[in-house]
């Protein structure tokens, strides 16, 4: 429907006048059916829509219960601002520049006391009991002097959604210039100190090389190996462990980061047909040092954890399966993995005793083994193509490869005159020397005398403690040995023996009834001697338990401002007959016959 236009009652009384003479009319059918096509044109697009007041097109789909406006609105012709937000009933927000005062305002200072203010400073923004200035003697009520300035009186932000949530509300960006500012100062500290270590440095090497001319050089190799060292470790306490970094705001972990003074992997080597690196995930999953042993490169690409560890032996296991279910053997990895262990383990034996025997049969037929066990050429020869430039100290520049570091600890170091490392030597639980058998760490070797002593005493190289087994097999052979010795004994002279064994059967149990006897009254007068000790014990703890609560009665008498520091405190573990004691001397309220104890 057409938007009609809705007049209120007051509108027309107040308009009577100018009504009177063109009064609005009923409708007729025609008026009705001509409004209708209009409607109906709008929507189909041959007429023009309606225009509101602001000279906006109105949609002609949108329903009358909505276009219309209502009577109470005041509307003069077709709109739809009573379906927009009134500006009468839209809330006010605080701009962005918009935030509370900090400090006080130092603009205006009073010189005399103000009714209403502060007792104590004299500021007129709060009183006495929320003053944060130190408590004065006489305060500035009675002195009139020292007045402290007035704190800004805070505006009442009104702050929408995003306000409240606005992470960097109130920040001043004159404040970034204060820490660009310390930045500064702290590198121009850094370059001065590192200007003046390089011009001591030069000086050290100019004295060392005037030195050195006149012969009397103070341990050059030393000092420079202590530059090497210095200029190693330049960047040690820089360094962030790589992988680290936690953008706690995006929750994004950086991953993949290297140490900036290590080699970039697209550095590596720099030929363009070598392993390719993707910059995106930075990873080079190929080995960019093709035809080089591993053992003599730090880094190998990142697919060395395929062919790595139990990877390879897996991978090796499937291949056997397979090529074994192809000759007739039914077996599989998965369901029957020992069975394929074992039948791979034999496989592998008998190939290698085949290429033995095989080696061993052109070795007889044509010989040449002596060929086979030669000496390398740079020891038949002494001497060998590799240039090594060494330094005037001594020190190899340039010509050999620094080696790799594989273990963070020393090897193969030798202290003390030992010939072997603590720990070479096992016995009995103990590490220690093998070449002296001596268990003291850091001890000083003693050589063969030590071993003759060890032995003496019964310890063997690498002899494991003897297990409970052992000595129970070694005691049951004892006895059997015994046993039969007796046996033999015996077949000379059953008869003569008969009654002397019979005699010491009956000695030997009332020997045994004897030590029986025995144990028992040990362990009975032990018992005694324990609950007489534990009674001794309860009844001094119950005397101890007196006087505490007899000294405790008497803090609590004294004023609290008299008595000593510390004197309710403690810190001791009580005794279990401390607990008894606590426990019988403990007064029971719930006891009904507790008011007539004392």
């Amino acid at each position: 429907m057409a938007a009609t236009q809705n007049v209120p009652v007051s509108e027309i009384l107040r308009n009577k006048t100018q009504l009177e003479d063109d009064e609005p009319k009923k409708k007729s059918r025609e008026d009705w059916r001509k409004a209708k096509e209009l409607e109906e044109a709008r929507k189909a697009g041959t007429a023009p829509a309606a225009v509101d007041e602001e000279g906006k097109d109105i949609n002609p789909h949108i329903p009358q219960y909505i276009s219309a406006a209502p009577w109470y609105f005041g509307s003069k012709g077709p709109t739809l601002k009573h379906q927009r937000p009134q500006p009468e009933k839209q809330r006010e927000y605080s701009r962005l520049d918009e935030w509370y005062k900090r400090g006080v305002d130092t603009s205006t200072v009073a010189i005399k006391f103000r009714k209403g203010a502060c007792e104590n400073c004299g500021a007129l923004t709060h009183n006495k009991k929320d003053c944060m200035e130190r408590p004065r003697k006489v305060g500035a009520r009675f002195t009139g002097h020292g007045i402290a300035p007035d704190e800004f009186i805070q505006r009442d932000l009104s702050m929408d959604y995003d306000g409240k949530r606005d992470r960097w509300a109130g920040y001043d960006p004159s404040e970034h210039k204060a820490i660009i500012e310390e930045y500064q100062k702290v590198e121009e500290a850094k370059r001065q100190l590192r200007a003046e270590k390089l011009n001591a440095n030069i000086e050290g090497e100019e004295e060392e090389e005037a030195a050195s001319n006149q012969g009397c050089s103070p341990f050059p190799l030393q000092k420079a190996e202590e530059l090497d060292k210095e200029d190693e470790d330049k960047y040690v306490d820089e360094v962030d462990m790589p992988g680290t970094k936690v953008d706690s705001k995006q929750r994004i972990t950086v991953r993949n980061l290297r140490i900036r003074e290590d080699t970039a992997k697209y550095l590596r080597n720099l030929d363009p047909n070598s392993a390719y690196y993707d910059p995106k995930t930075r990873s080079m999953r190929d080995n960019p040092y093709v035809g080089v042993s591993e053992q003599d490169v730090d880094y190998g690409g990142e697919n060395f954890v395929r062919f790595s560890g139990d990877t390879q032996k897996h991978s090796v296991a499937q291949l056997f399966a397979w090529e074994a279910y192809e000759k007739g053997v039914d077996v599989h990895l998965l369901a029957e993995p020992t069975k394929l262990e074992m039948l791979q383990h034999e496989y592998d034996k008998k190939k290698d005793q085949f290429k033995s025997q095989v080696q061993g049969n052109i070795l007889d037929k044509y010989g040449g083994a002596e060929h086979l066990q030669a000496p390398p050429k740079s020891l038949l020869l002494a001497q060998t193509e590799d240039y090594v430039e060494y330094s005037r100290y001594g020190k190899i520049v340039k010509g050999q490869e620094k080696q790799i570091i594989r273990s963070k600890y020393e090897e193969d170091v030798l202290i003390n005159n030992h010939a072997t490392v603590w720990g070479s030597f096992w016995s009995n639980g103990r590490w220690g020397y093998k070449c002296c058998y001596s268990f003291v760490k850091n001890s000083y070797c003693t050589g063969d005398a030590g071993k003759s002593s060890g032995e003496s005493s019964g310890v063997a190289n690498n002899a494991p403690p003897a297990s409970v087994e052992a000595v129970a097999r070694s005691q049951r052979s004892d006895t059997e040995d015994s046993g039969s010795s007796s046996e033999s004994d015996s077949s000379h002279g059953e008869v003569e023996g008969g009654s002397s064994r019979k005699r010491k059967n009956r000695k030997k149990k009332k020997d045994k009834k004897r030590r029986r006897k025995e144990n028992k009254r040990k362990i009975k007068v032990k018992k005694t001697v324990e609950e007489e000790t534990d009674q001794e014990k309860l009844n001094k703890a119950l005397e101890q338990e007196e006087e505490n609560q007899k000294e405790a009665q008497r803090l609590l008498s004294i004023d609290e401002r008299k008595r000593p520091y510390n004197s309710m405190f403690e810190v001791k573990k009580p005794t279990d007959e401390e607990i008894e004691a606590y426990l019988m001397m403990r007064r029971r309220d719930e006891d009904p016959m507790a008011q007539f104890m004392g």
